[in-house]
C-alpha cells in the first residue's frame, strides 16, 4: 500500500476509532513531460509577477480572490485561522442512510480506512453497516477543506468516499426536456430488445483501456527503435440509415451476433481438444477399413492370373 494521506479517528457515538486513510484508486494514464522538440530538454516554468515582471519566490506568494470586476482580495494566513474547519482530525458521523438514496454523481475519491489500534470497534461499525444495509454520512477535514463523505464496508474494509456538496452539482437544464417527444411502442420494444441483447452481470475484467495499451505499444516501439504498427481502422457501415426503427433493428442484430461470437469463442477455449478427440477414432476406423479391403485386391489379382493360364 502507498503512504497514508491522513490520520485521525472515526467518531462513532462515544466510541473513537483511530484510523489511517489510504488512497483506494490509482490512475493508469500515461503521463508526458513537456520538452523542447529540438533536443529533448524539459520545459520549466517560473513564477513571474504580471505587474513588475519579476520572478517571485514561493515565500512571497499569497492567496488572492479575484472579484468579478477584476480586483484582487489578498488573504493572509491569519485570515484562515478563524475559519470553522475541524482541526481535531475526526471523521464525524452525521447520519446513517440507505445507499440507494445517494446520487452517484455526488461521489468523489475513495479511501481505505485502516484501524491503527484495537480493531474491535472498527469491526463493530463495519458489521453494523453491513447488517443494516446503510452507509454513514460523515464530515471530515481533508487537505485544508471540510468535506462531505460516506463510510461503507467493502471487502471487509471501511471505505471513506468523498462527496460533492449539494450546491456543487449542476442542474440539468436543456431545452429538449421541455419538448413533448413521442416514442412509438414499436420503437420502445426494439430499444428494449437491444438492451436485452447486451444485458448481463457487470464484470470489470471484461473492459480494457484500448487507447492506453496502444499508446504504451507505441512508446515501447519508439524505445526499441522498431517500426510502429498502425492499428487497423474499424469498418464503418456507410449505408444510409432509413429511420430510427431501421437503426435499432441493425443494432439488435449486431449485438446478437457479437454476443454469439463471444460465446462461441469462450466455448472453443473451454473445449479445444474435443473435436480432435472425436476425429481420432474415425482415422483408426478408416485404417481398419483399408486393411479389410487389401485382401480383396489380392484375390482379384489371383483370379486374373488363373484366367491367363
Amino acid at each position: 500500500m502507498p503512504h497514508s494521506i491522513w490520520k485521525g479517528s472515526i467518531s462513532f457515538g462515544l466510541v473513537s476509532i483511530p484510523v489511517r486513510l489510504f488512497s483506494a484508486t490509482e490512475e493508469k494514464d500515461v503521463s508526458f513531460r513537456q520538452v523542447h522538440a529540438a533536443d529533448g530538454g524539459r520545459i520549466r516554468y517560473k513564477r513571474v509577477c504580471s505587474v513588475d515582471g519579476e520572478e517571485v519566490p514561493y515565500s512571497d506568494i499569497a492567496k488572492g480572490y479575484e472579484l468579478p470586476d477584476g480586483d484582487m482580495v489578498i488573504l493572509e494566513d491569519e485570515d484562515f485561522e478563524g475559519l470553522p474547519i475541524s482541526t481535531s482530525r475526526a471523521v464525524e458521523v452525521m447520519s446513517f442512510v440507505p445507499a440507494e438514496q445517494i446520487d452517484p454523481v455526488q461521489f468523489g475519491k475513495p479511501y481505505y480506512c485502516e484501524p491503527t489500534s484495537d480493531a474491535k470497534p472498527y469491526v463493530l461499525l463495519r458489521d453494523a453497516l453491513e447488517n443494516s444495509e446503510k452507509v454513514a454520512v460523515v464530515k471530515v477535514a481533508l487537505r485544508n477543506r471540510e468535506r462531505l463523505a460516506t463510510l461503507r464496508p467493502r471487502d471487509g474494509v471501511l471505505v471513506l468516499q468523498t462527496m460533492l456538496w449539494p450546491d456543487e452539482v449542476r442542474t440539468a437544464e436543456f431545452g429538449f426536456l421541455d419538448d413533448d417527444v413521442k416514442v412509438r411502442p414499436q420503437e420502445m420494444a426494439m430499444a428494449e430488445s437491444y438492451v436485452d441483447a447486451l444485458a448481463g452481470d457487470f464484470e470489470p475484467e471484461q473492459f480494457t483501456d484500448d487507447y492506453r495499451e496502444a499508446l504504451e505499444s507505441v512508446i515501447e516501439a519508439k524505445t526499441a527503435g522498431r517500426e510502429i504498427a498502425r492499428p487497423a481502422e474499424p469498418e464503418v457501415d456507410d449505408s444510409k440509415v432509413l429511420d430510427l426503427m431501421d437503426a435499432l433493428r441493425r443494432s439488435v442484430d449486431a449485438a446478437k451476433k457479437q454476443r454469439g461470437d463471444s460465446e462461441s469463442d469462450t466455448a472453443a477455449k473451454k473445449t479445444p481438444s474435443t473435436s480432435a478427440a472425436k476425429k481420432a477414432p474415425a482415422k483408426k476406423a478408416a485404417k481398419k477399413a483399408a486393411a479389410k479391403k487389401a485382401p480383396a485386391k489380392t484375390a482379384t489379382r489371383r483370379s486374373a492370373a488363373k484366367k491367363s493360364a
